[in-house]
């Protein structure tokens, strides 16, 4: 484990799912917004969501096995799920239910919310970024994109409900039903 700590080997584990982490190119890697979407937790209020929230910390589970940990500290087990966790167990949902790899599709919902992949390499990755990207992370968590999901990771253009008011679960199937 190179005597790194956990939450470091975690956060890695969790990188390499989105990006590559031998790469030295700042204008290819995304260490500072993952960062920023590892250190924001992901709130939820509508009903089931919390099964999203599940899901990306479950991820936890997967890591301590993949490097064979025993004893983790029920703390660090207990803490609420990052939102770089839920959108890495979404997009794994995504993958398996539709085409395509996870990483193809933790940046296709990031670009629906305004978080495109060229523009938040570390190259570029500042205070003003930080804080819209910040502004996106709230309007995802809070809900405040459109009715239709334009602003948030699922957008819907022709729906009729109130996307807002959808759990994030039925937003993503039918945003599969209109992509493929």
């Amino acid at each position: 484990m190179k005597n790194e700590p956990l939450d470091e080997l975690y956060f890695k584990f969790l990188y390499a799912q989105i990006g590559a982490i031998k790469s030295r190119n700042p204008m290819r890697t995304h260490w500072h917004l993952a960062k920023q979407l590892y250190t924001t937790e992901f709130l939820w209020f509508i009903p089931n969501d919390d099964n999203r929230a599940e899901d990306g910390k479950y991820l936890r589970h997967e890591f301590l096995e993949d490097i064979q940990y025993d004893n983790p500290d029920p703390e660090w087990m207990s803490l609420g799920c990052s939102m770089l966790e839920m959108l890495v167990a979404m997009s794994r949902r995504l993958a398996f239910m539709g085409e395509g790899e996870p990483r193809e599709w933790f940046w296709e919902i990031l670009e629906n919310a305004g978080i495109g992949m060229a523009s938040t390499s570390d190259q570029y990755y500042n205070r003003v970024l930080e804080k819209g990207i910040d502004e996106v992370l709230s309007r995802i968590i809070w809900r405040t994109y459109s009715e239709n999901g334009i602003g948030g990771l699922f957008p819907l253009p022709n729906s009729t409900r109130d996307q807002r008011k959808v759990e994030l679960w039925y937003q993503m199937n039918a945003y599969l039903v209109n992509e493929l």
